[in-house]
């Protein structure tokens, strides 16, 4: 798979210096993934949730992050929405992202 938005991975460990080490997990592991469906990303990332119109939230650093990405099966892009913690998430709507 192909992460775009990378940058917001790089925000987000620079706020969150504790997040740096799981994100850069979490990247490798998507670019090395070749998903074709929901199932494919649950075979890596038990924990990962559709939350509708081809998004799906991960937990990140054992449920203390959330990352929300739109994912494109067919050209294998991963488009990076939104990352940050609970509190974080909590305060957005996430049918705009």
């Amino acid at each position: 798979m192909r992460v775009i938005s990378i940058g917001k991975l790089k925000e987000c460990w620079e706020r969150h210096p504790d997040a740096r080490i799981p994100l850069y997990e979490w990247y490798v592991k998507v670019c090395k993934a070749q998903w074709k469906s929901f199932a494919d990303i649950k075979k890596d990332f038990n924990s990962v949730d559709s939350i509708g119109s081809q998004r799906y939230i991960f937990n990140i650093k054992g449920n203390g992050y959330r990352l929300v990405a739109a994912i494109k099966f067919t050209p294998g892009l991963v488009y990076i929405r939104f990352i940050g913690t609970h509190n974080e998430y909590d305060r957005i709507d996430v049918r705009n992202i």
